[in-house]
């Protein structure tokens, strides 16, 4: 699978605005086949700051960039953003999330 993680360092005057601002990026992406999931997490340290944890089937990532909702959100996105986005991208094996060995709930 493809994983990423990508920060986003907002405006402050878009910080309430910003998951409204990618809802329709976020609900078209959910929908793709390959996406495994594309998740949106607010820092506790920094209101300013949102953090995308996505997925994708190995063959998913390109038609993801490819698609019409991926060019309008990167339209979209910059008026509300301070600086370029961070991100990590990798190539993992398996396709979804493992169980954590060092803390199990019976």
């Amino acid at each position: 699978m493809i994983f990423i993680v990508v920060k986003f360092k907002v405006k402050p005057e878009w910080s309430e605005r910003w998951l409204g601002l990618v809802e329709d990026f976020t609900q078209a992406t959910r929908k793709e086949p390959g996406n495994l999931w594309f998740d949106w997490s607010r820092s506790v340290k920094d209101p300013h700051e949102f953090t995308l944890v996505e997925a994708f089937k190995d063959d998913a990532a390109g038609v993801h960039v490819d698609s019409e909702h991926f060019k309008q959100a990167m339209a979209d996105m910059p008026q509300a953003l301070l600086e370029t986005p961070r991100i990590i991208s990798r190539r993992l094996d398996g396709e979804g999330w493992d169980r954590m060995g060092e803390l199990t709930i019976a």
